[in-house]
């Protein structure tokens, strides 16, 4: 099968293997197919649908839904694909195929699929051996245009060693290019006429590791390595590769007395779905995040502190090494001038705390903005503004005061919008432009501007 400009649904089920199917995505992609994701509730757990929403630029197909999910996906999805490709497949979805369940996202779209599928079995060689799975696998070998993959032996995540192992990636495009696979007919997409809507024109990658404050005076945890294994950042055809940006997420709190702190709300998932976009554009990610609720993608590098005072000394540490600063995090304004070893008993009489100002991170990195040797591009700095009221006018006298590239504008006052949800109003300023109109976008459409402008001024 030639696999440039086929439609390729790539269903996802629960397995230590789901990361290899990103890399599959990228294969799929570089040979010109375009892909679309549907995943189980267990298959989030290993990588979160962020990863493959921005890989594909296309809502994943979820059992809860989207905000852009379309009512019919399980129609939809299945009926525009020329083939459904599930990787890797658990015993679990493999008996709901042979068995005729349908009852999330990947076996819907196996039961209504009416093109070719290829299945590739992922599982503890015990599993695979089983009498139940090997009675499964031969029903589905029955089913009209379904190829079963084998499933080579080696040494299994869980240690033991046989059956059960994913094909490789690579392997598994190699076999689908080399198959004489049948493409369904114009007269098997009954829905067609209708492309599925588009997420962002971006990649994006977003999984797991590291969420949350850290209690005080614990010690700080290990910085996440680069994963190895995930493509994006080694492909040297990616805009980004060669580039180092850094970010700051989450909040800043500071101390009052041992249990009382000043803060800021924020989730930290602005700063998420940024890491995923430039990771995925190539670019290697640090991020110096303070507490916060959302997870980072693995092969996202992430320093923790907690006060304004630790985020400012390890942004201006690593200031010199970066290509491009985008300062997210939500930092407090203020701290208390001195704060209590011990918590302050409940009096209930009135308590003042003498407040100073922290120091104000995004001007000390303008004003430390480092220059590239000879003929590279200056060091791109991009700053956030959350507002509540006069908009343009504060943006526009925050930008200029900063001294930043562009300032991201933000408003998350609404009550479908902003802190914790996936949707914000916003609008990119630029110096000497007039301050656009808001507009409301996910999260990943935000992030998707920001790395495209900085990639422009990257050159």
């Amino acid at each position: 099968m030639n696999l440039a400009g086929k439609k390729i649904l790539l269903g996802v089920s629960g397995g230590i293997a789901v990361y290899k199917a990103c890399e599959l995505l990228r294969l799929l992609q570089k040979k010109g197919a375009t892909v679309r994701v549907c995943m189980t509730d267990a298959a989030t757990e290993f990588v979160a649908p962020l990863t493959f929403a921005s890989l594909s630029k296309c809502p994943v197909y979820l059992k809860n839904g989207a905000v852009e999910a379309r009512p019919f996906q399980h129609i939809d999805f299945p009926h525009w694909a020329d083939l459904y490709l599930v990787v890797p497949a658990t015993a679990n979805v493999i008996g709901k195929f042979a068995c005729g369940i349908a009852d999330d996202p990947v076996s819907l779209c196996f039961m209504s699929c009416t093109c070719p599928r290829v299945v590739a079995p992922a599982m503890n060689v015990a599993m695979y051996n089983s009498p139940a799975v090997k009675r499964n696998l031969e029903i589905l070998r029955n089913f009209e245009d379904t190829a079963v993959l084998e499933s080579p032996a080696g040494e299994l995540a869980c240690g033991e060693v046989g059956q059960g192992r994913l094909m490789e990636p690579a392997e598994i495009v190699k076999y689908l290019e080399g198959e004489g696979l049948p493409l369904a007919s114009a007269e098997c997409h009954p829905r067609a006429g209708g492309d599925l809507p588009s997420a962002t024109p971006s990649p994006v990658l977003s999984n797991a590791e590291a969420s949350g404050g850290h209690p005080r005076n614990a010690p700080e945890p290990p910085a996440f390595p680069v994963a190895s294994d995930i493509p994006p950042m080694q492909d040297g055809s990616l805009p980004g590769h060669g580039k180092k940006v850094l970010l700051t997420a989450g909040r800043t709190e500071e101390a009052i007395d041992p249990v009382r702190y000043i803060s800021n709300r924020s989730s930290g998932k602005t700063a998420v779905a940024l890491a995923s976009v430039f990771y995925a554009n190539g670019f290697e990610v640090e991020v110096v995040a303070g507490p916060m609720e959302a997870q980072f993608a693995d092969g996202v590098r992430v320093v923790r502190v907690r006060s304004a005072q630790e985020m400012h000394d390890a942004v201006m540490a690593r200031q010199p090494s970066a290509d491009a600063i985008v300062h997210c995090a939500a930092v407090a304004d203020y701290r208390p001038a001195h704060a209590a070893s011990e918590k302050i008993k409940d009096s209930r009489s009135q308590l003042t705390i003498e407040l100073v100002p922290n120091p104000n991170i995004l001007r000390d990195c303008t004003a430390a903005r480092t220059s590239q040797a000879a003929g590279a591009a200056r060091q791109v700095i991009v700053g956030f503004a959350l507002e509540t009221d006069h908009f343009e006018e504060h943006a526009a006298e925050k930008l200029e005061k900063s001294g930043a590239d562009a300032l991201l504008l933000n408003a998350p006052v609404a009550s479908d919008s902003g802190f914790g949800h996936d949707d914000v109003r916003y609008a990119l300023v630029r110096p000497g432009a007039p301050v656009p109109g808001m507009k409301l976008g996910s999260k990943v459409d935000l992030a998707q501007e920001i790395v495209e402008f900085v990639l422009k001024k990257l050159g």
